[in-house]
């Protein structure tokens, strides 16, 4: 599956909660763990989404928020990915930052060169990649 999304994650369906709208669906991914996405009912009926399906996870840069200094703070983001910065391109206006994972995924974030500051991110920093279970796009292989 080729998309423009920096994260892909592909894992397999482990629970759905079917809601009347949206429904709430958990892939774990392999090194990752559980990330949870939230989709309209018609989609994941459309897509199979069920327990033990197969799944990628897909969350824009620009929509992974980067957490440095957490310690005891509390988010409602329900997908919190914990690791170390591990690549930081500055750009005019905004900067890339890559998070390694613990198992060795990543996890891509842009920020505003001004949040990279005064977060201090930089090679080897601890920091933590949030977002929310609506800006997890859901994709299947046909």
């Amino acid at each position: 599956m080729k998309t423009s999304a920096r994260n892909q994650f592909a894992g397999q369906v482990t629970r759905v909660v079917a809601g009347a709208v949206n429904d709430e669906i958990e892939i774990n991914v392999p090194g990752v763990g559980a990330l949870v996405a939230i989709v309209t009912h018609g989609s994941a009926v459309n897509l199979g989404l069920q327990a033990g399906a197969s799944a990628v996870a897909l969350v824009k840069a620009s929509s992974v928020i980067v957490v440095a200094q957490a310690q005891g703070a509390k988010f409602s983001a329900r997908n919190h990915l914990q690791g170390q910065v591990t690549r930081v391109q500055k750009g005019a206006v905004n900067t890339e930052v890559v998070i390694g994972l613990p198992a060795g995924g990543a996890v891509a974030a842009i920020v505003t060169n001004e949040s990279a500051v005064a977060l201090g991110l930089a090679v080897g920093v601890p920091a933590a990649a949030l977002f929310k279970a609506s800006s997890v796009i859901v994709g299947v292989n046909a």
